[in-house]
């Protein structure tokens, strides 16, 4: 039996959700994709501070619903381009915007992150410059009043450049036929940034942009910053050791992601 792809029609929009006026009246070459759920309290800053890139016609932003309990949709809707509802976990709600997505490159974009200025010509210019390559991640700056987030950031983002892998914080960005190609992120509760990774790397060798984006510190204030860093490489350690990727979402906080991807969605 064939496999079924991602890109089959698995995301709904909401009622009214692709709006008249937005970059639906030109082609974009570059799909936003936001992964939600429950970020009432921050999607209408997030989006209107992408206002600017989808009237320029280049860019589009497709949110996309992991089953909010707020008014995460209703906030959405008038501030993006499509606002699609989607089983949870970002894996999939990502390969659900990806399947809706008509731009050439793919940008997957944290609801808590802020994108640098001007990044539609850094963009540009960069992939202008490096047509051989399909895929990239930004440097990342972390917000917060802790001193040691700088110091985590540096640190991210350098073993990032010696390892070629990336994660969500420093937003992915990658060329949709390769994306459709490799068949998207693979369907896990956890750690699909870090797969994605090692699937593309295979490919070829990312681009590394010293443009930043800025990511909230809030998990690792909230947790403690030490505690945050112990436990996330303790999952990165138990992933390597072949712990499920279930097991691990249960013990990072994805109940629901879990559950979702126990219920049979597909596994890569």
């Amino acid at each position: 039996m064939t496999k079924p792809s991602i890109f089959s029609p698995v995301a709904s929009p909401s009622p009214g959700a692709v709006r008249p006026g937005s970059a639906l009246t030109r082609t974009p070459w570059l799909s936003i994709i936001m992964p939600v759920h429950n970020e009432a309290s921050g999607i209408v800053s997030a989006l209107i501070a992408l206002s600017p890139l989808r009237a320029s016609g280049d860019c589009e932003v497709i949110v996309v619903d992991g089953g909010s309990t707020d008014t995460t949709r209703e906030l959405a809707t008038p501030l993006c381009d499509r606002c699609l509802s989607s089983d949870p976990g970002r894996a999939t709600q990502m390969n659900a915007g990806a399947s809706q997505a008509r731009g050439q490159w793919l940008l997957f974009l944290h609801a808590d992150t802020r994108l640098p200025a001007h990044v539609l010509s850094v963009l540009s210019e960069t992939l202008a410059e490096h047509r051989e390559c399909d895929w990239g991640r930004f440097d990342v700056d972390i917000e917060g009043d802790s001193p040691l987030l700088p110091v985590i950031a540096m640190l991210m983002n350098l073993r990032s450049r010696l390892t070629s892998i990336s994660t969500g914080d420093q937003t992915q960005f990658v060329r949709r036929s390769t994306f459709e190609a490799i068949e998207g992120f693979p369907v896990v509760p956890l750690m699909e940034d870090i797969q994605l990774s090692v699937r593309l790397k295979r490919l070829t060798s990312p681009l590394n942009l010293s443009a930043r984006v800025t990511t909230s510190g809030r998990r690792w204030e909230t947790h403690g910053v030490c505690r945050t860093i112990l436990k996330m490489w303790g999952l990165r350690l138990a992933a390597w050791g072949g712990v499920s990727p279930v097991r691990l979402a249960r013990l990072y906080g994805y109940g629901a992601a879990a559950q979702a991807c126990e219920r049979g969605l597909p596994h890569a």
